[in-house]
């Protein structure tokens, strides 16, 4: 099974639960709470992130960010933007010097 496939699962699942009761969905919770209330959970989990990171316990790090790679999915659902598109902007950016990608945005704006 691939990373890409758990993904895809995931963004179905979020996708899928976007319609069901708040009261009985945490992903149907956040949608329908807004983006405000979506953002807040993923800067809550990259700080959780950090501290993981920061303490130097790889479980811990793990677990803070499958959290809050979750949570930028539940983003992404918000916009109607599926993982896929996120992937291939990684698989364009691939073999690519990070200071090389900054410096083609630059030029493109």
């Amino acid at each position: 099974m691939t990373s890409s496939t758990i993904l895809q699962r995931l963004s179905q699942t979020i996708e899928t639960r976007r319609h069901a009761d708040p009261a009985s969905s945490y992903v149907a919770k956040l949608l329908t709470s807004g983006q405000d209330k979506i953002l807040k959970k993923i800067a809550e989990e990259a700080a959780e992130t950090i501290m993981a990171s920061k303490d130097g316990d790889a479980e811990q790090i793990i677990y803070e960010t499958a959290d809050l790679w979750f949570h930028c999915l539940v983003m992404l659902a918000h916009h109607d933007i599926s993982p896929d598109a996120v992937l291939q902007e990684l698989a364009r950016r691939e073999g690519m010097s990070g200071i090389d990608e900054k410096q083609s945005r630059l030029t493109n704006q």
